[in-house]
């Protein structure tokens, strides 16, 4: 059966830091979801945003917030600044949330981490600009990641010890840039150098096989149009999420070829900004429909591996449009 699952990021801040906010969209993910996630609210603050929580899942490094952005500070968890400490803080009540409203829940439960491209492109060094420069840090850093998603996944089944699946979703949106060589250096003024596919690769299928070896399925999220997906499926992925509206020629036979091995595939059909009212599961159902038509596949025989989703976070929609997007999107892949 086709099944409905979300992005992560969800609206809201809990500006009153009772965690109503975050219970809501929790309440709302698995009230309507068959594939629910675990909510984000970025609204909360950088410790809450996609680089704060995967530095929330490292092992033995440290990181602190300065006015540029999260760095690494040097040492161990130890010596890790109180906005990185914030972060793991609000990670563990977030679980504790879930444990609590997930009791009894079967089937697949999934969370979400930066992946290693992506910290690299938005952490820097402890003497400045992004790690992505140094081979040597962005190597411990997709380790140092590595180690720490086997921790996260081992707690996320103790939480909810009746799932039969873990999805681990390891978020890139910046890998097509690191491998464009546009990602821009500390000054401004330049760009770091193009990282080519065997090394994205090598630090890709570190942390995509540390997944796997936890017991966790590995998944890849990327809504660039230029995501490389065929090299996300080399490095080790078993699902990859995607922004219906992006793809062209290539990646549609990508996901198609996808399909045919095995693997998940998550197709974006509706907008970050939620469902508006009035939309209608009927044209998703079509969409759907149409895009198997075009890509000659049966979605009889392939339905189990499909999933829908808005094409990215609902962080910036309403939380009435984000709640709608699960309603609309639950009733398509009932329909489908």
């Amino acid at each position: 059966m086709t099944r409905a699952t979300g992005i992560g990021s969800w609206p809201g801040d809990d500006a009153t830091r009772d965690g109503s906010d975050f219970a809501e969209a929790l309440k709302a993910v698995l009230g309507s979801l068959d594939l629910p996630h675990l909510p984000e609210l970025p609204g909360r603050g950088a410790h809450a945003a996609t680089t704060g929580r995967g530095l929330a899942v490292l092992a033995d490094l440290g990181a602190d917030l300065q006015p540029s952005g999260w760095r690494l500070t040097g040492g161990g968890r130890g010596t890790s600044g109180v906005d990185h400490r914030r972060a793991r803080s609000l990670l563990a009540q977030d679980l504790d949330a879930l444990e609590e409203q997930a009791q009894g829940l079967t089937g697949t439960v999934k969370v979400q981490v930066a992946g290693p491209w992506t910290l690299a492109a938005t952490v820097e060094r402890p003497r400045g600009d992004a790690l992505l420069a140094d081979h040597g840090a962005r190597r411990e850093l997709a380790q140092a990641l590595a180690d720490g998603v086997g921790t996260h996944v081992a707690d996320v089944r103790r939480r909810v010890p009746d799932a039969t699946e873990v999805v681990v979703q390891l978020d890139e949106p910046a890998l097509p840039s690191v491998m464009a060589g546009r990602v821009p250096t500390a000054s401004g003024f330049g760009r770091h150098r193009v990282v080519h596919p065997p090394e994205a690769s090598a630090l890709l299928e570190e942390v995509l096989g540390a997944v796997s070896a936890a017991g966790a399925t590995p998944w890849v999220h990327s809504c660039a149009a230029d995501a490389p997906l065929g090299l996300l499926l080399g490095a080790g992925a078993r699902g990859l999420l995607v922004d219906l509206d992006l793809l062209d020629a290539g990646a549609h036979d990508a996901l198609a070829a996808a399909l045919e091995d095995g693997a998940s595939v998550v197709l974006g059909v509706l907008p970050g900004t939620g469902a508006a009212p009035g939309t209608s599961h009927t044209a998703v159902v079509e969409r759907v429909e149409r895009w198997f038509d075009m890509v000659g596949l049966d979605l009889g025989s392939l339905g189990e591996q499909v999933a829908l989703s808005p094409a990215c976070g609902l962080a910036g929609a309403s939380v009435a449009a984000a709640r709608r997007a699960c309603e609309v999107l639950a009733t398509a892949a009932r329909s489908l």
